[in-house]
């Protein structure tokens, strides 16, 4: 009997699948579990970021065909609800709160950010089966390895009956509950902060909550410490400066020219904090001085604009003001056009980042160096213009 290209390869995941049964033994899964959890489970061909086999790669849906502009990612309304909400939760959960910035040093506000961000406080409802995520992810995404540990611990977590198969949804990545987790991350970071005896990051908003602020702290959270100043950058800034390697006191950024916004005074303590310049959109929009704390929300998410997001709707809450300098209307270009630049900027030796056609810190220093080099008006923002200086280049 000859088997269809599609049954063989369910075939082959079905196999791959029963091969992992020795690795979730040793984690402490049960045979009944393992058994349970995975039959009839099959591969879900659709997710991002795979790697099949005479298809062309999948990029993640993140990864639209445009370049998202910060304008685009951190909308004024979106932050303005999300704040008036975390307000009205600081007060319903003050006292798990407190706690929580007692014992771990990390604002309430970061915390309730990062919640409203990733599952709008809990309204947004995951859309996939986590365990097929992980399964799939294991078999044939980009980091198969990281995944097969992944779905061992998702069955783990299902075993200890924390929370039900059909509760345990996720994103395309396979993070999981309130604050979205993956499962190592679950027993990484987790907290029991209610003190029920078990760590429920699905219905316990305080342990969700603990959790994040746990897992911040382990990756290097420094408390009474902001995550970024706004500033004006002076009109000779040299954009290629923003990188996380070039790194000053804040003191010795103000000497060159940076000026706090709305008049803020910085401490001797503050302006002693080693930071690193942020402008995401170029020489456009707003700049940033950021300290070690971004860097550790950026660990959480590893996109620059994930982090601007949680650090200005944690400001949000205690304070009504947008950004001082608004977002400029910078052009999208295509992703594609991105990461033909990026291509180009590697050949060149000016980068050693991923292809992966997205404007970020890197890239942007990247383009500036090109366009010094070029001759080209350094603003560090992937245009038509540098487009088309590398198109007449080549």
């Amino acid at each position: 009997m000859n088997l269809s290209p599609a049954r063989a390869a369910d075939a082959a995941f079905t196999q791959f699948i029963a091969s992992l049964w020795p690795e979730a033994q040793a984690a402490g899964v049960s045979r009944a579990t393992f058994d349970n959890e995975t039959r009839g489970l099959e591969p879900d061909y659709k997710l991002p970021d795979l790697i099949l086999p005479g298809r062309p790669a999948t990029g993640a849906p993140s990864q639209a065909e445009f370049v998202q502009v910060p304008s685009d990612y951190i909308k004024e309304a979106a932050i303005a609800r999300l704040a008036g909400e975390g307000q009205r939760l600081m007060q319903k959960y003050r006292a798990a709160l407190t706690g929580i910035e007692a014992r771990f040093g990390v604002p309430a506000t970061i915390v309730l950010a990062i919640w409203g961000r990733e599952t709008d406080y809990g309204r947004y409802t995951l859309p996939y089966d986590a365990v097929r995520v992980l399964a799939t992810q294991a078999y044939v995404g980009r980091r198969k390895d990281q995944y097969r540990n992944e779905f061992v611990l998702a069955l783990k977590i299902l075993g200890e009956g924390v929370v039900t198969r059909k509760e345990l949804r996720s994103s395309w990545g396979g993070a999981v509950g309130l604050t979205q987790f993956l499962p190592s991350e679950y027993y990484k970071h987790g907290v029991d902060f209610d003190g029920d005896g078990r760590i429920d990051l699905w219905h316990s908003v305080p342990d969700a909550l603990a959790s994040a602020a746990a897992q911040l702290v382990n990756k290097g959270w420094q408390p009474h410490l902001r995550w970024a100043y706004e500033v004006k950058a002076p009109v000779n800034v040299d954009c290629t400066q923003g990188v996380p390697e070039v790194t000053k006191p804040i003191g010795e950024w103000l000497r060159q020219g940076f000026v706090p916004v709305r008049g803020q005074k910085l401490s001797p303590q503050e302006q002693a904090q080693p930071a690193s310049l942020l402008q995401p959109e170029g020489i456009a929009g707003p700049a940033f001085l950021t300290t070690r704390n971004y860097f550790v929300i950026k660990e959480y998410n590893f996109s620059d604009l994930y982090v601007l997001y949680v650090g200005h709707l944690s400001d949000r809450m205690t304070s009504p003001q947008p950004f001082a300098t608004p977002w400029s209307a910078s052009t999208q270009l295509r992703s594609a056009d991105v990461e033909a630049m990026q291509r180009r900027l590697t050949q060149l030796g000016l980068y050693r980042d991923k292809l992966d056609g997205k404007a970020g810190m890197l890239t942007r220093a990247a383009l500036g160096a090109y366009q010094k080099s070029a001759g080209l008006k350094v603003d560090c923002w992937p245009s038509e213009a540098v487009l088309r200086s590398m198109g007449s280049a080549r």
